[in-house]
């Protein structure tokens, strides 16, 4: 689970820090702070960072000889380095080496180097936080070097700054927990008329049993594969998924759906691996065209779930133990989907509501 700290202090109007506080509070965040907001944050049962008195001890570069003492008396210590050049990423090491549990770092000039130079070379040794101060520095530092920091501590100017960060971690935590693929059974299988299709181009490169989960219903999402697939008649075209329909769902980050037809150049999607694993991408271009389609039907636990697709070879399924083309899909065949009950309201999932999708 990524850490999350939020910092107060008397920089901040009162109005402020006292929506930040609520925020955090929310949030469930950890909070660091000194004086009279270290004793606001305790009387609100937060976890705190302190240099003084916090459930973790915040310590100075210059402090690492506090640290031994520090945890024979059973406490928690994070040690606060500010990185501008190449020695400042040594003193880390240091902290390592004085046995501290996390290392906070602040790059007030160069936001991604410094990460990576320190994911590379402290990861599984300490838990590393980056100084942000904006959700979209969060975002940021969360994807350094693909990795990421093992959380963020944010520096936030308004109380919303909290509620958006908070969102990117759980998108986080949920790319690291994956999805549940489950094989679906097809039942039917009907050659359709022509209908306008959406190839979604990434900014990424996909390999085999990697694409993108699409599908009539939300309910249920088809795992459709990139072309990837070698070929006598075309090159292999790994940034695309033939995804289908523009009126179909395609799952995009923080389990969302949007429908194909409202995806432009510098949305992201969720790229998903037969695994369950996921990660974000960045839409390239969307190239729509009128095209044959192919209904696939399937059913998975007493439920029936049906996409559209491109009638054409270069579509795949993703299945099990590999892809099979939709040219060659026969009843009794299976394909991976993401099963998931529930409503969507405005793309966002609410598991409780029923909802017929024929």
């Amino acid at each position: 689970m990524r850490e999350f700290w939020v910092r107060v202090d008397d920089s901040m109007a009162e109005e402020n820090k006292r929506g930040t506080l609520k925020a955090a509070s929310e949030a469930g965040a950890v909070l660091v702070a000194e004086g009279a907001d270290l004793e606001a944050a305790k009387s609100l049962g937060l976890r705190t960072v302190s240099a003084t008195d916090g459930d973790i001890r915040l310590v100075g570069e210059n402090e690492w000889e506090m640290v031994s003492q520090l945890k024979a008396q059973g406490k928690i210590v994070c040690g606060k380095i500010n990185v501008q050049s190449r020695a400042d990423e040594e003193k880390a090491l240091k902290a390592v080496e004085a046995g501290v549990d996390f290392i906070l770092v602040g790059c007030p000039d160069w936001k991604v180097i410094p990460l990576e130079n320190l994911i590379a070379r402290t990861r599984g040794r300490v838990k590393l936080l980056a100084e942000v101060s904006s959700p979209q520095e969060a975002r940021l530092a969360l994807e350094t070097l693909e990795i990421g920091v093992d959380g963020v501590a944010l520096n936030p100017s308004a109380p919303i700054d909290v509620e958006e960060t908070r969102k990117i971690l759980l998108e986080a935590e949920a790319k690291e927990r994956g999805l549940k693929l489950v094989p679906a059974k097809v039942v039917a299988i009907k050659q359709l008329g022509l209908g306008h299709r959406a190839c979604i181009d990434t900014c990424d490169i996909m390999v085999p049993g990697e694409g993108l989960l699409v599908g009539c219903q939300s309910s249920g999402l088809f795992l459709l594969q990139a072309e990837v697939q070698e070929n006598p008649h075309v090159e292999p075209r790994p940034f695309r998924v033939n995804a289908g329909p523009v009126a179909l769902y395609v799952l995009t980050p923080g389990n969302k759906t949007r429908y194909l037809s409202e995806l432009r150049a510098g949305d992201e999607v969720q790229v998903v691996d037969r695994e369950g694993r996921t990660r974000s991408v960045v839409v390239g271009r969307v190239k729509i065209e009128r095209r044959p389609l192919t209904l696939v039907e399937t059913e998975v636990e007493g439920w029936s779930l049906k996409t559209i697709v491109q009638n054409a070879e270069t579509i795949r399924f993703v299945t099990k133990d590999g892809s099979k083309a939709v040219t060659e899909l026969k009843e009794g065949d299976e394909v991976l989907v993401h099963h998931q009950l529930g409503g969507r309201h405005f793309g966002v999932l609410v598991s409780e509501e029923s909802i017929i999708e024929r």
